[in-house]
Formats: structure tokens, C-alpha cells, sequence
């Protein structure tokens, strides 16, 4: 549903959005209001004391005004309750009624004032508890005007002014935007939508240094961002609903589908990955430092870091940069289980594009180990969300090379730290025999897979481990180079690994799909979302529009769906193209790196907090990783402590079966452990 426009101006919020504030703001209202006429009638309007006819006129202005206020928002709860999100008809009284009600701020400010004079200078000799209940309304009065103005803060949409509509003589969900005054017009709305969204990060990240380095990354991002939804006329509750209903429709079809397709030759087994991803996992763990070790040893981290951190460094720690305290070193020999001798270099710099690494030799596989940490602060969310495509040759592939631009700078930030800087050499000068291993997390895992690409020719026998990396990474030709020697690990319904600007495309399409076929109420949609995700059950099968429609008529756009777009979009396609991708023309596809071993929860997709997890170790392949998966664990499965836990609990049970070989690699393809 378009924003509601009152006042001259479009807003953030929607008719159909006062359900639930107006609701609230009722209750509260009318409990105010008894409570009003029970103090009222226990004194039966004669009050003993002095400004007795102030007292008496402000409580009866006071029901009167809390009477009109609570039949207005009746008013709005029962109006914004009706139609559905594209069908705003029987909706259109709601810009009125919010007048309405915006006046009746007027008389609550001016009796809130009264009473607050009336406690200030003539409630002596008043009963205290009358005094109290005046204070009471007052200072409730002042609330609820401080809420209502954060509210409209909340709602206020920088580029409100109201959006061109379509001609009278148009049918429905046309718009003819080619002329010259509509393409100025969206011209001036894209420059606009750039510089506020500039302005919001420049605010966000206020306490970072403003140099030309981290404007270029404003400007990029702001582009990026205020393009996405620039096509279409969705409030954040149009997104909510679109969300609540799309996880309920992809648990439906995966609850009827035939079980996943996993490679069945893969030149390794899970059992052999599985083993050393979770060897080289808690390296890449250890990299984030003391947040992560502490986050995940609540009761003993602090108590052993405490000893560490501040106490003057012994002249070996000089390897460390970029730890002032210490802090995060010790956390990371905590982790490991190495000592200090064993760390070539260990660096905490961090700016946008220059992420914190470690090199260390890791004598129990023999291995030179760089560990790439993932994001941790606000330079790093400025690296993940440089997501253009930056241009990447390698020596021998064939095809385009591009790659993800904020890892692949970062990548080669570390790429000459590590060969121009000697790091490398000094490694092998130590240990010659050993093998090069490169592995991170998230952010972490991108720059790490970016990275074993560009040593993959001085090292061949590189391998890399990424866990959760971002799924907007490579383009085809790099993806499918780097499956000899990198190892990509996703956990479950993990929005990282599936997260590219054609997978994001293809989401919002997917919502305006959804929201434009529900024929019910976007207040339900939302109570039935909530109810779903907190507490199960059967997906709810939702009627739509296209219930009673005619199998020829599916070739035509829905007409609720085309009235949500302001202009034509390449990302826009009609109901009947749902299953081919809706974002090739417009952005360049990106996949994940290497060969993927996906892990997920095995047997019913809820269960109870005490219940033991079942997890299922699969080959997988880039295509998988498609689309975006809705879920209440699309964020917990991509937390480093949740994936080192699932691969830990993994290679526990393949200690247990290494008694029967046989039997593991009769089963390689797909393993089930407790």
C-alpha cells in the first residue's frame, strides 16, 4: 500500500497501519477515562479545597476530551482494519479521521497545561489522592504527546513529497513515466534518495573519519541502497506482511518437495571436510577477538582475559598491531590453543577496505594458517555493503572475472601485506614443508576465498576454508575455478550465503507478488506471522486474488501487483515469469566460492529448546543458493559460535564411526549425525 499522504506530504506508514497504535493508544485511553470518572463521582464534582473550580473544570474538560479522543481512534482502528493492502477503497476516510485527530492534540496540550497549574499553585489542602491522580494525568498527557511526536519523527519520509499519479484516462496500474517531465521528475527523486541516504550513513558513522576514502564508500553504498526499493510504493509493514507471508508459502513447498539434489561425486568426502573445516574453524572464530570469546565463555572468558589484557607486553608481542590492550592476542591464544612463538604476524588495523588478519603455523596439520576475521565493526559493514562488481583477471581462467568490490580490495589489501611485505616468506622460512591454508568467516570468508584466489598460482597447493561466506561473491568463471581448493561451509537457512543484489531483486519481487495476491488484511497477515513464528503450526493457505481467476488469465499482470510499482523496473516481472530469474539484464550474477558442504538441522523444523539437534552434512552446489529463505534462524545460523557448534557436534559422531569406515564412506554424499 502507497504511504499515506495528510499534510502536503507522503509518509512512512500506510492507512491500513493504525491498527495496532490506535489499538494500544484505545486501551490506555479508556482506562484513563475510567479511572477519570471513578474520581470524579467519588467526590461527586465537590471537591473541599482551594482552585476546587480549576480541579472541577479540568476533569470534566478532561472526560470530555478523552471521550472525543477515544471514539476518533474507534474510528481509525475499525476504518484502517478494512479493505486489503492493495485495495485502500474502503480506506479512504483515514486521511480525514487522522485531521481529526491531530486536532484533538490541541485541547489534550492546553489541559495538560491546566492541570499541571493547577498542581503547581492551588492543590493545597486537596486530597493527596487526588493531587496524585491529577499528577498522574499530566504527566501521562506529556507521554503520550513526547510518543506521538517520535512517532511522526519515526514515519517521516525525506522524500514525502506526494508521487505523480497516473492520468484519469489510464486504466489502472499504467504509467506512462517516458515523457520529459516524468523522467526529470525521477531523476531529481533518484539524486534526492542518493543524498539522504548519504546524509543517514554519514550520521551513522559520524565517529569515523570523513576523507575521501570513506565518502567514495557513502556515495557507492547510498547508490546501492536508495535504488532497491526506488521502483516501488512499500511502507516498512508492506515488507513485514510480504516477509510473514513468504516464509509461510516456502514452508508449505518445502514441506511437499522431493529432498534436495546434493552431488553425489565430489573428489572428497564430508567425513575428510568435515574434520578439517572444523580444525579451521575455530581459527577462524578466534580472529573476532575478545567479543566472540567472551560472548561464547560467559562464566570463565572474562575471569581468564583479565589477567591479560592491560598488563604490559613481553618484547615478543611486538608482532601484534592494532591491539593497545591485548585483549583480543589473548583471546586468540585462548582459542587456538597456541603459543605466542607461533604467530608470524597478527594485525587489529582496521579501516574500510583493510580488515584485521592473523598468520601462524599450525603444526597439528602442518599447515601456514591466515585467518581473515569477519565484521565487527562499522568500517567492515561499509566493506560488506560495497557490493558493485569490481572487474578481477587471473592468470589461466577463462571467462569474466568480477568479484564483490569491498572484499576484493580487502583481499588485496592482505594480498600485499602477506607477499610484499615478506609475512609469507618468514612463514616458509620456518617451516618449508608446510602447505598455505587460508580460511575466515562471513566478511572474513569472502576476503579469505577472494584471497587463495590471488595466491593460487605462487601456492598450488593452497587450500581455503570460508565459512558462511557472502553468496554475491564471484562471478561463474571464479566460482568454478575456485573449486579446487576452496571449501565453502553454510549452516541451515543462512541469509548470508544467499545474500547478492539478483538474489535481493528477486526477493522484493517476490514480496510485491505475495502482498498483491492476498486478499486479507495486513493487520492479520501480521498477528498470523507472529503467532507462526513464535509459536508453529501449519503454514496458513491464504486466499487471493487468483482464486477464482481463469488458468488462461495467469499470463496477464496482476493488477494490484503492477499498482504497486512507480515505474518499470527490470526486477518487475508479471505472475506467469515466477521461475525464470527476474534480475539477469539488470545486475550481473555472483555465486558462492568452491565446492559447498551445507549443513543443516535434520527432522521436524521446530523443536523444543532441550531437544538434541540432528544435523545433515550435504554437497550442494551454487544454484541451491539462488534465492532468499525466510526463516527465524536466517541470522542465528550465520553466528561463528553456531556454526562451530554444528561442526563440532559432527566430527564428534565421526570419531564415533571411525570404527566403521565402511560404513561412513558407503554414506559420503549425505551424512546424519546426532
Amino acid at each position: 500500500m502507497p504511504g499515506i499522504v495528510v499534510f502536503g506530504r507522503r509518509w512512512g506508514i500506510a492507512s491500513d497501519d493504525f491498527v495496532f497504535p490506535g489499538s494500544f493508544e484505545l486501551f490506555v485511553r479508556v482506562l484513563w477515562w475510567i479511572g477519570t470518572m471513578i474520581l470524579f463521582m467519588y467526590h461527586k464534582g465537590q471537591f473541599d479545597c482551594n482552585g476546587r473550580g480549576v480541579l472541577h473544570s479540568y476533569l470534566v474538560g478532561l472526560l470530555v476530551v478523552l471521550a472525543l479522543i477515544i471514539l476518533s481512534l474507534c474510528a481509525i482502528v475499525y476504518v484502517s482494519a478494512q479493505g486489503t493492502i492493495t485495495n485502500p477503497g474502503p480506506r479512504r476516510s483515514i486521511p480525514a479521521l487522522v485531521y481529526l485527530r491531530a486536532l484533538l492534540y490541541i485541547p489534550e496540550l492546553v489541559w495538560a497545561c491546566l492541570g499541571a497549574f493547577w498542581v503547581s499553585d492551588d492543590s493545597k489542602g486537596c486530597d493527596p489522592a487526588t493531587v496524585g491522580a491529577v499528577i498522574t494525568a499530566v504527566i501521562a498527557s506529556w507521554i503520550i504527546l513526547l510518543f506521538t511526536a517520535l512517532g511522526v519523527v519515526f514515519v517521516f519520509d525525506p522524500l514525502g513529497n506526494p508521487r505523480p499519479q497516473p492520468a484519469a484516462m489510464e486504466p489502472l496500474g499504467v504509467r506512462d513515466m517516458e515523457s520529459n517531465e516524468g523522467n526529470q521528475f525521477l531523476s531529481t527523486a533518484r539524486s534526492l534518495a542518493v543524498k539522504v541516504w548519504e546524509s543517514r550513513l554519514r550520521l551513522l558513522c559520524c565517529c569515523l573519519p570523513q576523507d575521501e576514502s570513506h565518502r567514495a564508500a557513502f556515495s557507492s553504498i547510498a547508490q546501492l541502497v536508495s535504488g532497491f526499493f526506488s521502483d516501488t510504493d512499500l511502507v516498512p509493514s508492506d515488507i513485514a506482511a510480504g516477509l510473514a507471508l513468504l516464509h509461510q508459502e516456502q514452508d508449505k513447498m518445502e514441506q511437499s518437495r522431493d529432498p534436495d539434489v546434493v552431488v553425489d561425486h565430489s573428489p572428497s568426502s564430508p567425513i575428510t571436510e568435515l574434520e578439517k573445516a572444523a580444525h579451521c574453524m575455530k581459527f577462524a572464530a578466534a580472529a573476532y577477538g575478545w567479543p566472540l570469546y567472551i560472548y561464547s565463555n560467559l562464566l570463565t572468558g572474562p575471569c581468564k582475559l583479565s589477567g591479560d589484557c592491560c598488563r604490559s607486553r613481553a618484547a615478543e608481542y611486538d608482532i601484534v598491531g592494532g591491539d593497545h590492550l591485548g585483549c583480543h592476542f589473548s583471546s586468540i591464544l585462548h582459542s587456538t590453543g597456541l603459543q605466542y612463538r607461533d604467530f608470524i604476524y597478527v594485525s587489529f588495523h582496521n579501516q574500510i577496505y583493510e580488515i584485521p588478519f592473523y598468520v601462524a603455523l599450525d603444526h597439528k596439520r602442518e599447515a601456514v594458517l591466515v585467518a581473515v576475521r569477519g565484521t565487527l565493526s562499522l568500517r567492515d559493514v561499509l566493506t560488506d555493503l560495497s557490493a558493485e562488481c569490481e572487474n578481477l583477471p587471473i592468470e589461466g581462467v577463462s571467462g569474466a572475472c568480477y568479484a564483490h568490490k569491498g572484499m576484493c580490495q580487502a583481499a588485496s589489501y592482505i594480498y600485499k601485506k602477506l607477499v610484499n611485505d615478506g609475512i609469507l616468506n618468514q612463514a616458509f622460512s620456518i617451516a618449508p614443508e608446510y602447505k598455505l591454508v587460508v580460511t575466515g568467516h562471513s566478511l572474513g570468508a569472502g576476503t579469505a576465498s577472494l584471497l587463495a584466489i590471488l595466491l593460487r598460482n605462487s601456492f598450488p597447493t593452497l587450500q581455503c576454508y570460508a565459512f558462511s561466506p557472502p553468496g554475491g561473491l564471484l562471478s561463474k568463471a571464479l566460482a568454478d575455478y575456485s573449486k579446487d581448493f576452496v571449501v565453502s561451509v553454510v549452516l541451515g537457512k543462512d541469509l548470508v550465503p544467499r545474500l547478492s543484489i539478483p538474489n535481493m531483486e528477486d526477493l522484493k519481487r517476490r514480496i510485491l507478488k505475495i502482498v498483491s495476491n492476498c486478499n486479507k488484511p495486513k493487520y492479520r497477515i501480521l498477528l498470523q506471522g507472529c503467532w507462526y513464528e513464535l509459536f508453529g503450526g501449519d503454514p496458513d493457505d491464504f486466499p487471493t486474488e487468483m482464486d477464482d481467476r481463469r488458468e488462461e488469465e495467469l499470463s496477464q499482470p496482476l493488477l494490484g501487483e503492477e499498482s504497486l510499482m512507480i515505474r518499470h523496473s527490470s526486477s518487475y516481472q508479471s505472475l506467469a515469469s515466477d521461475d525464470s530469474p527476474a534480475h539477469t539484464a539488470a545486475h550481473l550474477p555472483l555465486f558462492l566460492p568452491g565446492r559447498i558442504l551445507h549443513i543443516t538441522e535434520d527432522g521436524p523444523s521446530r523443536r523444543s529448546c532441550f531437544s538434541q539437534v540432528r544435523y545433515r552434512a550435504d554437497w550442494s552446489n551454487e544454484m541451491a543458493f539462488r534465492s532468499v529463505l525466510i526463516s527465524p534462524r536466517m541470522l542465528a545460523d550465520h553466528m561463528p559460535d553456531a556454526v562451530l557448534r554444528a561442526l563440532s557436534s559432527l566430527t564428534k559422531c565421526t570419531g564415533l564411526l571411525d570404527a566403521n569406515k565402511s560404513f561412513c564412506e558407503a554414506h559420503s554424499s549425505s551424512l546424519d549425525f546426532f
